[in-house]
């Protein structure tokens, strides 16, 4: 924090726009003359576009936070984009319309790399350099006009030769095809590092503890797993079905720098009933997961009594040395929906 760098911040928003220096409010204390903006059904909007070499370090949404707006990223002029996700759910909050937890209170959640903050205040905290250029849009697939309150903040100055682009992207499986592992990211070329993800797990029928299931990484082409994790809640450094196993034979949230599992939804009066909706993160900071020539990971979905059908949703966020060409392609909205 003390060290003074050959940096020039810049910050968009709908009071500035172009995000130039100068570029803000012409409005008299105390005065809002554009808050937000409107978009239309169908609509895709600029967000923020700037040259480089520079680095996105800070973006806020709220307003309409819900799966029918789609944020994409583009690096360095490319005509595809490098992060494609619905906004909910590239926040961890895929079960987007449900806004009370079986406490009754606003899902949150609290990370070193994400905050989701009460009323939807979605933040993100990933590092995202660009050499050329980056080209922020929001996409709204709804059938209504939807506000969106935002801010994002960068600097433009030099990078090292060693950074990488920052990458995401969604995938859903409703429900998981019974019997097959989960694929959370595949087709992932050339060298990057894997950062992590977000996922949001439905249940589908009887809840047999569905977190039996292993997490496995594949590196560089591997045939077997070099990372083969014993369940979900360990992927997830829980145990014991995050203590619905022992003692008090109930799921319990909890949240931390780098791993939680923010959020429950749904009935919660018996210990392994139906329609429970859990959300979870997992960030690779601290135990990074290197690749060379590609990467690939799954996840079992698996209870006591064998192979379950649960709804998945997740968003994977990887590092990779160029801006590359997202692996999933997005689903119809009306495929979305999450209650």
């Amino acid at each position: 924090m003390f060290k003074l760098l050959d940096r020039e911040t810049f910050a968009f928003s709908a009071e500035n726009p172009t995000g130039t220096r100068n570029g803000g409010t012409h409005g008299k204390d105390c005065e809002k003359l554009n808050a937000y903006l409107q978009i239309k059904p169908g609509e895709t909007v600029t967000l923020c576009s700037t040259e480089g070499p520079g680095m996105i370090t800070h973006m806020w949404f709220t307003g309409y936070i819900g799966h029918s707006f789609i944020i994409r990223i583009y690096w360095d002029d490319a005509k595809y984009p490098s992060v494609e996700a619905p906004l909910s759910a590239f926040f961890g909050m895929a079960y987007d319309e449900n806004f009370a937890d079986v406490d009754g209170k606003y899902p949150t959640l609290n990370s070193a790399l994400m905050l989701v903050a009460p009323g939807r205040g979605y933040n993100s905290y990933f590092e995202m350099p660009f050499k050329k250029s980056c080209h922020i849009t929001m996409e709204n697939r709804s059938q209504n006009v939807q506000p969106l309150y935002y801010m994002i903040t960068g600097w433009h100055g030099a990078l090292t030769d060693d950074a990488g682009y920052f990458h995401a992207v969604y995938r859903q499986e409703h429900p998981v095809q019974k019997g097959r592992s989960y694929v959370v990211l595949d087709g992932v070329q050339g060298k990057g590092r894997f950062i992590g993800v977000t996922l949001a797990s439905g249940m589908n029928g009887h809840n047999t503890c569905w977190v039996e299931g292993e997490a496995k990484m594949y590196i560089d082409g591997e045939q077997y797993p070099s990372l083969n994790y014993t369940g979900t809640e360990d992927y997830f450094c829980g145990a014991y079905a995050f203590g619905n196993d022992i003692e008090l034979h109930r799921y319990q949230t909890f949240q931390g720098l780098y791993v939680g599992m923010h959020a429950i939804l749904g009935d919660t009066s018996a210990t392994y009933n139906a329609q429970k909706r859990f959300l979870l993160y997992r960030w690779h900071v601290k135990d990074a997961i290197w690749f060379n020539n590609g990467f690939r990971m799954v996840m079992d979905n698996l209870g006591w009594t064998g192979p379950r059908y649960d709804d998945y949703t997740s968003v994977a966020y990887w590092y990779a040395q160029n801006p590359s060409k997202l692996p999933f392609d997005l689903p119809e909205d009306k495929e979305l929906i999450m209650k």
